[in-house]
């Protein structure tokens, strides 16, 4: 009976969302029908309570800030001026200025919290100035799309907060875990574009006029803003001085800073960052909302525990668990937005992770790093759908540029599965 009550929500779900629904009331709405069918607790005050209760969380608060800090540093000069400042230090590396596309989003990553709006920001840079040097498109695309993704992976990550708030674990402790996962994703990046570049000599352009070390310092000076205010976000929460939401003010502050500086904090850049980022967090906060009544809607009917139950029954070893639910996560973002995923699963998903004796927080990573995955997978890879905006090349062509660095994070998930440090070295040292 339990099978055939899941079975049916599942489908009455897509039929929603593929009908166009918002997903947030698609999530409430089946939510409601489950309540209503198939429990005897009132609809009404339970709906209420848990909406209210998700929507109005102090946690919460760093998402719509760091949403708009991302959305202020958008309309700054910022991915130029590392554009200038990281190209003089690349020019003996194998790839040379491609590596501007992994660089800069790793970066920005670090100031932003989005995938889209790292690869949007750093491709509306680098794409040009790669095309005007003669750089292969195919690697330039492909390379951006990948990097784009370690917008999730690099604190601050909306998609963290989400999973933080959800699965109500620290949301500190996961931003430092995933400063070396990341890191790692980008070497991996930048190790793949040298083995390209030394098996494709002649289609790199030679380097332009050698600097000297005096002219390459000279030309970092553009990259002091945006450390600096990486220092200051990500510094202030490893060193404890300030909570997430109390760093993410921080951030803000500092990218109004940098706007004013650079003379572009006019009014109408301040309201349209201001805009944007109420639009975005108001659509988030609707599927949190609908995701924590459908929650909890699943957890009277029971799902999760039979569910659990099921797949515990199933005799799979946790390596067996993580390997099926990437093959699951990277199929569901063929349909979802990497938001939507997590919040859709997590009621269900948590209590068989929990049983199968896995850390939170490793799980959390682990997470954000599939949800990349399925940022750059057709139909509904939302880097895709960025560079295609940005190239006018079909999403299918980008997805098959896209194709080694997606081989390079299942690469990374299973290095985090046998050297589990990876990620959770880092927080231990900083509690």
């Amino acid at each position: 009976m339990e099978l055939f009550i899941t079975f049916g929500l599942i489908v009455l779900l897509f039929v929603l969302l593929g009908s166009g629904v918002w997903i947030g009331l698609a999530l409430t709405g089946v939510a409601w029908i489950g309540m209503e069918l198939f429990t005897s607790r009132p609809v009404g005050d339970s709906m209420a309570v848990t909406i209210w209760g998700a929507s109005s969380s102090w946690t919460l608060t760093a998402l719509p800030l760091f949403v708009w800090m991302g959305e202020i540093l958008f309309r700054t000069r910022l991915s130029e001026d590392m554009f200038r400042g990281l190209a003089p230090w690349l020019e003996r590396l194998p790839g040379r200025l491609l590596h501007t596309n992994i660089i800069g989003c790793t970066i920005f990553a670090a100031v932003s919290g989005s995938s889209a709006a790292t690869c949007a920001t750093i491709g509306k840079m680098t794409l040009p100035e790669l095309k005007k040097r003669g750089y292969p498109e195919d690697i330039t695309i492909g390379t951006l799309a990948g990097a784009g993704t370690l917008g999730l992976l690099i604190p601050p990550s909306i998609i963290m907060i989400v999973y933080g708030v959800t699965a109500n674990v620290s949301i500190a402790q996961l931003f430092i875990a995933g400063v070396l996962p990341g890191l790692l994703l980008a070497g991996l990046f930048m190790a793949y574009t040298i083995v390209w570049a030394l098996a494709h000599p002649g289609a790199i352009p030679p380097p332009d006029a050698r600097l000297t070390l005096a002219q390459k310092l000279y030309a970092s000076r553009h990259l002091i803003p945006v450390v600096t205010l990486i220092a200051a976000v990500l510094g202030s929460i490893y060193t404890g001085l300030a909570t997430a939401t109390e760093a993410a003010a921080l951030g803000v502050v500092g990218a109004l800073i940098i706007a004013a500086a650079q003379g572009v904090l006019g009014w109408a850049n301040f309201r349209d960052s201001l805009l944007g980022a109420t639009r975005l967090y108001c659509m988030i906060a609707l599927i949190l909302a609908g995701a924590a009544f459908l929650t909890l809607s699943m957890g009277y009917i029971g799902l999760p525990r039979h569910l659990a139950e099921w797949i515990g029954g199933l005799g799979l070893t946790p390596l067996t668990l993580i390997l099926a639910l990437m093959v699951f996560y990277v199929i569901l973002g063929c349909f979802l937005d990497g938001i939507s995923m997590v919040v859709l699963t997590m009621g269900v998903i948590l209590p068989t992770v929990e049983k199968a004796g896995i850390d939170l927080i490793w799980f959390g990573i682990y997470l954000v790093l599939v949800v990349e995955m399925a940022q750059i997978t057709p139909p509904v890879g939302f880097n895709l759908f960025v560079l295609q905006g940005m190239t006018k090349k079909e999403i299918t062509w980008i997805g098959k540029q896209a194709l080694p660095m997606f081989a390079l994070m299942v690469a990374a998930v299973l290095l985090i599965w046998f050297f589990p440090g990876i990620i959770t070295w880092l927080p231990k040292q900083m509690s």
